[in-house]
């Protein structure tokens, strides 16, 4: 892959720089093929039929008619489809429990109940409108308040305790000198990514190859294997550029299934894409929550207990938790805090992670509750968050890895502006216009997983990198090429960074922000372990200008190897390699594992190391976490009820960034996210039949280009000396959580009317 940029100048280290996108030039000349652009010979094209009830059995469905239309191959319903494997126990886990196509039972509006196979997308197409479906149909359950009796309680997420007792709150509650208690809602939310989910399928005798639009091609693996009861050997998926995702593409949904079982019933390659209407059934959404939130503290800010109780949907045919509170537990210093979610099961598809799942919807009430405290107090809002600032994690009473959000405080306020913000609500007006100012606090877990990376050093010149990582258009092609030329001492436009694909060396879903600090760590490692590996052949070759010279007086510059006191002195890696007869050298690292066991191959070649060892005991002695401050500024109209986001700062603190350019697009987009969430996104279900009112972009509001005002992104930039080597943590999800609130933060400035329920339309101002 070629960039688009001259590099920077070989004595100069990449890593951080705003370079461009290594990919950009491929995408803006339309030469990055997403899945659906996969050419494939003798393609037949695959179409979904969804039920039109959310509850009941199919009665009868008619396919006579469908199969004599032109095209046709075939259609797949429940009668006729081949029994696929259930996930049981331990086994991959897919986005949904139900699996389709193996009964008459309907739980859901938009629940797959057909597929139709023809020569074109347009006979299939026309043949699914034939197919006559009758139903038995029941009264779905909807309404999340009318089944609160049946509420049930989680115990984990992941591993986290999803239900909490610290201290004695009904004690510090009764004798709390100000108190506040309110509830809040987010409603159902939609990913909608520019690229909607498709798959396409090939078999090639017992081999399956599966092009599918995917945060994780390992776990796709997994699940398309056990589902249809072969080797994970025998499948392979590839997924090269994925047009977004935000969680709906983390799972393996049954489209991805059903295009594989329609390309083995016709023999031949069958694409399935899912059409936008389908994307709001066919693979997952953010739950609705409410959340009641108490809080209490003395006079002087100090909080003295804090519950957050969570209630949401999920699904009858599997279980979801949005996390809301868990964040709740260690953002601030507080000894009594009670934390509990509560699910209620009703007839909708199973939800999933949206961006920033838990976190998003938590920040939104926790950060308004604190706001409405900090009202009653007459304590400016960044004060009471100082004042409460937890120093360890309250939770685990771990110190922190890293923590600079007092400095994302301090900095963001500064650029914004805040200390000219005029506390009193409505006070601050411009012509017609109430200005507003609110502030939130971000924050997103640091995580990391178990990851892969090769490096290989061909002596014609050319370097590969890979692993079967993702970019979902957040830059990790460029990352990991910078940190590759970095670690080799080459130059950008010489290192080929690939990725996307089952075969090769493992990395974890591109969810959870965890890209960057798993898979960085790998690339780094194996780059210089194939850097020394050269390195060591030519101080060990009497051929060579280096022949016993210490490793350590050896530097590289522009695929050189020379003394570091006498560069004239050196040769390159090409000249190294030829003269060894190697035609190429890898290396293959993993990163952030307990292992460290190092294999070499019997022909020299191949090296396979563990690196960051030492990394481990540090996870297991610190808190990994990342923070941030949101600063915003809304225009209401007081007659209209339109509100306009004019301006906004995001100070943000995830150790060491890799690449300014697309760490600040990061930033960009979950702002805007956020913005989405605080005034647009809205997914309506009928209460009485249980389907969805809103199923496109006409009905479900995102932002647009003219929605948007001036976003200022703002890094502290300091290395997480305790995460990795690296020192970075993830940065996609962050900048949506506490956008929501700042925003509500804000339109309660300007108005004197706090909203609790999201989305902030203009009737609820009104």
């Amino acid at each position: 892959m070629t960039g688009v940029i001259s590099p920077p100048k070989e004595t100069e280290q990449v890593v951080g720089k705003p370079i461009n996108r290594v990919d950009g030039r491929l995408k803006v000349m339309g030469a990055a093929r997403y899945t659906a652009e996969i050419p494939q010979d003798n393609i037949a094209h695959a179409v979904l039929i969804q039920s039109t009830i959310a509850k009941g059995r199919i009665k009868d469905i008619d396919t006579s008619v469908a199969e004599k239309a032109p095209g046709v191959l075939t259609v797949i319903t429940h009668r006729n489809a081949p029994k696929l494997n259930q996930t049981e126990g331990n086994s991959p886990k897919p986005g949904e429990n139900l699996v389709p196509l193996q009964s008459d039972k309907v739980f859901y509006d938009g629940q797959h109940i057909a597929v139709v196979v023809a020569e074109t997308l347009e006979q299939a197409k026309y043949a699914a409108s034939l197919v006559r479906v009758t139903y038995e149909e029941e009264k779905p359950t909807v309404n999340i308040e009318q089944e609160l009796p049946k509420a049930y309680q989680p115990e984990q997420l992941f591993g986290e305790e999803l239900q909490v007792q610290r201290g004695d709150v009904a004690k510090a509650l009764a004798q709390a000198e100000v108190k506040i208690s309110q509830t809040y809602t987010t409603p159902i939310e939609h990913h909608n990514p520019i690229e909607s989910s498709a798959t396409i399928a090939v078999w090639n005798g017992n081999q399956l190859t599966v092009y599918d639009a995917t945060q994780g091609v390992i776990r796709a693996r997994n699940v398309v294997a056990h589902t249809l009861g072969i080797p994970n050997e025998n499948v392979r998926i590839i997924s090269h550029f994925v047009g977004g995702g935000f969680g709906c593409k983390g799972y393996t949904w049954w489209h991805t299934i059903l295009a594989a079982v329609a390309a083995r019933i016709v023999g031949r390659p069958v694409k399935l894409m899912v059409t936008r209407q389908q994307m709001f059934t066919s693979c997952g959404h953010r739950p609705r929550t409410i959340q009641q939130l108490t809080l209490s503290a003395t006079r002087d800010g100090k909080f003295t207990a804090i519950r957050h109780i969570t209630t949401l949907q999920t699904a009858e045919v599997g279980e979801y938790v949005e996390g809301c509170g868990l964040m709740t537990r260690i953002l601030y210093a507080c000894p009594n805090l009670e934390v509990a979610h509560n699910l209620v099961r009703v007839n909708t598809g199973t939800a999933t992670f949206m961006r920033a799942p838990g976190e998003a919807p938590g920040t939104f009430a926790l950060e308004s509750a604190l706001d409405e405290l900090a009202y009653e107090l007459g304590i400016d809002p960044v004060e009471l968050r100082i004042i409460n600032h937890a120093d360890v994690n309250p939770h685990t009473g771990k110190p922190w890895s890293s923590k600079h959000l007092k400095e994302c405080y301090q900095k963001g306020a500064e650029r914004f502006g805040w200390s000219r913000r005029n506390p009193t609500p409505g006070s601050m007006r411009d012509s017609d216009y109430l200005i507003g100012w609110g502030m939130a606090t971000a924050t997103f877990p640091g995580y990391r997983s178990p990851a892969s990376a090769k490096a290989q050093l061909f002596a014609d010149g050319r370097t590969i990198v890979s692993s079967a990582t993702h970019d979902l258009g957040t830059g990790t092609y460029t990352i990991m090429t910078q940190i590759a030329a970095d670690a080799l001492g080459l130059p950008v436009e010489r290192i080929e960074f690939k990725l996307g694909e089952s075969s090769m060396p493992k990395a974890p879903v591109a969810g959870g922000s965890q890209s960057a600090a798993s898979v960085a760590p790998a690339v780094q490692g194996a780059a210089e372990e194939l850097r020394n590996r050269v390195i060591r052949l030519a101080i060990d070759d009497e051929s060579s200008p280096l022949y016993r010279a210490a490793q350590e007086a050896i530097s590289t510059e522009n695929g050189r190897v020379f003394l570091k006191n006498e560069p004239s002195r050196g040769e390159t890696y090409a000249e190294i390699l030829q003269r060894n007869n190697l035609p190429v050298v890898e290396v293959e690292a993993i990163a952030n594992t307990a292992a460290s066991e190092t294999q070499q191959s019997s022909d020299n070649k191949v090296v396979r190391i563990c690196v960051g060892k030492n990394e481990n005991s540090d996870w297991q002695q610190y808190a990994f976490q990342s923070f941030g401050a949101q600063f915003a500024e809304v225009r209401v109209h007081p007659r209209l009820g339109q509100v306009h986001v004019t301006r906004f700062v995001s100070a943000i603190d995830v150790g060491r960034i890799l690449n300014h350019k697309t760490a600040r697009s990061q930033i960009l987009g979950g702002v805007t996210f956020g913005l989405g969430m605080a005034l647009m996104e809205e997914t309506v279900l009928d209460q009485q039949s249980g389907r969805l009112v809103v199923r496109n972009l006409a009905d479900y509001h995102v932002p647009v280009h003219a929605d948007i005002g001036d976003i200022d992104v703002l890094f502290i930039d300091k290395p997480d000396p305790h995460i990795s080597k690296m020192g970075v943590r993830g940065v996609g999800e962050i900048g949506i959580t506490g956008v929501a609130a700042a925003i509500a933060n804000a339109i309660y400035h300007a108005t004197g009317k706090r909203i609790r329920d999201l989305p902030i339309t203009p009737d609820k101002l009104l």
